[in-house]
């Protein structure tokens, strides 16, 4: 059996590239606008602070976890809303590498650890369009002892400590995905995967994309009828079932495409009758054919080989 989650995850390829100590002392406000921003997730150490994502609100207290897989506008404050001259665009980094918000002379009122993933699959702009735009989770016992043993080691002085604490993020990534029963997430992957019924179909999907799916047909995997399917499927992951399959169709193609399958090989794999028909499909669906994408992979492959630095 396949596991949705698992499929994504492997083809977003997360690896944390950036984490630091973010504290906040009295009354303090820091916002911005992204273009491109990375994958995001927070441990909250110590504390309470309110972030907004998106629109979306919440606050989020000492052993909380956050993942923001994308984002365009996001602030944080500290839990006393600030005053208007009280917001910034940048923490002050302290003499002991932590980023301070609010007063840089008093103790922090707030703690937390804040880490960023780039995700090295070429693909993960789509891809992120299955996840949710938000997951907080509390309470969940085995993420709280991930937390704890990220709290211990951002509070120690230990030998690679920064080291450790981005593999920490990244287990706490993947298992905050995997605790999407008890996320408060947006629509998504996550809601749907936590959805029985829907989440029957979704299996089937990613077991068998080259299956000529419908709508009909999947309502029949998750015992439901085709409108009720159908509008509880696009209420749970923000997308249609048909533009979900085509999605992940398209996500498994670019792949096997960079493994040097060809288009005729590729177009029977992600459940397409000709080699025609997958390329007119692609095309529409990422704005080049599949022979130029696959030849502008190779390209970029070549190119970071011949920048990679020689070892001896």
């Amino acid at each position: 059996m396949v596991d949705p989650l698992t499929s994504v995850v492997t083809l977003l390829q997360p690896k944390m590239s950036y984490s630091k100590i973010v504290t906040g002392a009295g009354r303090w406000g820091v916002r911005g606008t992204f273009e491109e921003a990375p994958l995001c997730c927070c441990v909250v150490l110590e504390g309470k602070i309110r972030y907004t994502v998106d629109e979306l609100q919440l606050v989020a207290e000492a052993g909380d976890f956050l993942l923001i897989p994308s984002m365009s506008t996001f602030s944080a404050t500290s839990f006393e809303v600030p005053l208007e001259n009280e917001w910034r665009s940048e923490p002050e980094l302290l003499e002991n590498g932590e980023h301070r918000h609010g007063s840089v002379s008093a103790d922090p009122d707030v703690r937390t650890l804040v880490g960023f993933c780039h995700l090295t699959s070429p693909d993960s702009a789509l891809l992120l369009t299955l996840l949710p735009k938000l997951v907080h989770i509390r309470g969940d016992l085995r993420l709280s002892a991930l937390v704890q043993l990220t709290i211990d080691e951002a509070r120690s002085q230990r030998p690679a400590r920064d080291v450790v604490l981005e593999r920490l993020l990244e287990v706490l990534l993947i298992e905050a995905l995997r605790s999407s029963n008890n996320a408060v997430t947006s629509p998504g992957l996550l809601r749907g995967l936590a959805d029985i019924r829907l989440a029957r179909a979704i299996r089937r999907i990613h077991e068998r994309p080259e299956e000529s799916w419908t709508v009909a047909l999947l309502a029949k995997e998750a015992a439901l009828s085709r409108s009720a399917f159908f509008e509880r499927f696009s209420a749970a992951l923000g997308v249609t079932p048909m533009d979900y399959l085509l999605s992940w169709r398209m996500a498994l193609a670019k792949n096997f495409l960079e493994r040097k399958k060809t288009i005729t090989e590729v177009a029977a794999l992600v459940g397409y009758s000709s080699s025609s028909t997958f390329t007119v499909a692609f095309t529409r669906h990422t704005g080049m054919p599949p022979g130029q994408y696959s030849k502008s992979r190779q390209d970029t492959e070549a190119d970071d080989t011949v920048k990679a630095p020689a070892t001896s």
